[in-house]
């Protein structure tokens, strides 16, 4: 979905609006998210969308990237990625109208003078019955397809008649001729999108601990959960500001004047919400921590059983005791370098072994 034409003139702050954000005015917006929240308690793994988001942000802007995880397929790969478009295809039977509409709204919400709250609620009201993980995949993917559409644009005019037709209605090539006029406001878009990225993948992170680990009532996690729905407004806070500064270059040309102002109040946003990802960041941590405390307990009580319990051989001690964690096989055959099941060799193999090493090291 494209994005609309905003007027030519420079948009200003609504009367009485700030550009600094006080707790006060969290704690007024928490009561007006709780209201709004109705979740219908449906399931969707949101994550592989982020990642699909994330790609069009990175080849939009390069310089964002790359930030894939370590162990995930770059950018690029991504899509060819098999698994990931299997899991991509069952998310987006159940999401994608939902995130055109979004892209329509905040396409719409932005080019017109309402107030950034009112627009940001907006939006969120109409993702009322999802989970806060998903509402904040679905904004920024809904934000992605426009970004996407207007940098498709803008990188292919030269080269693509359809492309510069569309480019020269909307007056890009004379935006970005001034180039280094709009510096402030791309810099400004791009550090919070970068932020909001990191904010999502952090919310989808917390998504993802074991509940068999850890629950709600570990302060570390209630702490986190009690701060994620406000962290996922002023994402689609940023997301208005973002989307309004790109729809403000279309049809300005030659006549506008870096808006130094808006990029500042961006640069706000994305100092606020920064602080947000790190707090929970932090939050996560623990919670890791916590995860990790319980993990070895459960090992350790395991070790306990299995000595207390009369076995038939030693095979079972063995393996808790040289590779306790994910299955992996727990020994390597020095003929085949290959790794294998310690029940692959007799019991006096394994113990000759053991023996070996203590003369070497002796």
């Amino acid at each position: 979905m494209s994005f609309r034409r905003a007027p030519v003139r420079m948009q200003k702050p609504a009367k009485g609006s700030r550009l600094m954000y006080s707790s006060s005015d969290d704690v007024a917006v928490m009561k007006q998210l709780e209201a709004a929240h109705a979740p219908d308690g449906q399931e969707i793994d949101v994550k592989p969308i982020l990642r699909v988001v994330e790609d069009i942000f990175v080849h939009a802007d390069p310089t964002l990237g790359p930030v894939a995880s370590p162990g995930t397929p770059v950018h690029g790969e991504a899509l060819e990625d098999q698994a990931l478009q299997a899991s991509m295809r069952d998310a987006l039977e159940s999401l994608a109208f939902v995130i055109d509409r979004v892209a329509t709204e905040i396409a719409c919400k932005c080019s017109g003078s309402e107030d950034a709250h009112g627009s940001a609620m907006a939006i969120l009201n109409m993702l009322a019955h999802f989970s806060w993980d998903a509402k904040l995949v679905i904004v920024l993917a809904a934000f992605g397809m426009n970004y996407g559409e207007f940098w498709l644009i803008a990188q292919n005019y030269s080269s693509n008649q359809l492309a510069k037709a569309v480019a020269i209605l909307k007056q890009l090539p004379e935006i970005l001729e001034l180039s280094n006029a709009q510096k402030p406001r791309f810099d400004a878009v791009r550090s919070v999108i970068k932020t909001m990225l990191d904010v999502g993948k952090c919310v989808i992170k917390f998504k993802e601990l074991p509940s068999q680990y850890i629950t709600s009532d570990v302060e570390a996690l209630s702490m986190a959960l009690s701060h994620i729905p406000i962290a996922v407004y002023w994402t689609a806070r940023s997301v208005v500001a973002c989307a309004s500064q790109i729809t403000g270059l279309v049809g300005l040309g030659h006549g506008h004047l870096a808006a130094t102002t808006e990029a500042w109040e961006l640069s706000s946003l994305g100092h606020k919400l920064s602080n947000m990802c790190s707090h929970l960041e932090a939050q996560l941590g623990t919670c890791y921590k916590h995860i990790d405390e319980k993990k070895f307990m459960e090992s350790y009580q395991s070790l306990i059983r299995l000595f207390e319990t009369i076995q038939i051989d030693n095979m079972k001690v063995l393996k808790a005791l040289i590779y306790a964690k994910d299955d992996l096989q727990p020994l390597v055959d020095g003929a085949t370098k290959k790794r294998v099941l310690s029940d692959s060799f007799s019991l006096i193999s394994i113990l000759s072994i053991l023996f070996a090493a203590s003369v070497i090291i002796e």
